[in-house]
């Protein structure tokens, strides 16, 4: 029988994970870590939810996005949710990006 007890949490392993991002500085590091740690397939999609936050704050419909990027409503409408916060974590990282363009 396998030892569970010390197994991490899925959250104690993304928080390692977004520890070593932010530890790294490193931008060429971080996308060839994101190369190893997922698929082609999941990095189509990882870049598919971020650029439809960007749509979304950018003023694009929802039916537009979906058609532009092949993406289901149900995705977009999450995101459009989670951008709607008072403290969302979205509206925070297209701060960085907006100061970024400056």
């Amino acid at each position: 029988m396998a030892d569970t007890e010390n197994k991490p949490t899925p959250e104690e392993v993304i928080r390692e994970i977004c520890r070593l991002i932010v530890k790294s500085q490193d931008q060429d590091l971080v996308y060839e870590f994101f190369g190893c740690l997922f698929t082609k397939s999941e990095l189509n999609d990882f870049s598919k939810r971020w650029s439809l936050v960007k749509e979304l704050r950018a003023g694009t419909t929802q039916r537009e996005i979906a058609k532009k990027y092949n993406i289901s409503l149900c995705n977009i409408t999450r995101g459009s949710k989670e951008l709607k916060k008072e403290d969302s974590a979205f509206k925070k990282m297209l701060a960085l990006l907006d100061g970024e363009k400056k």
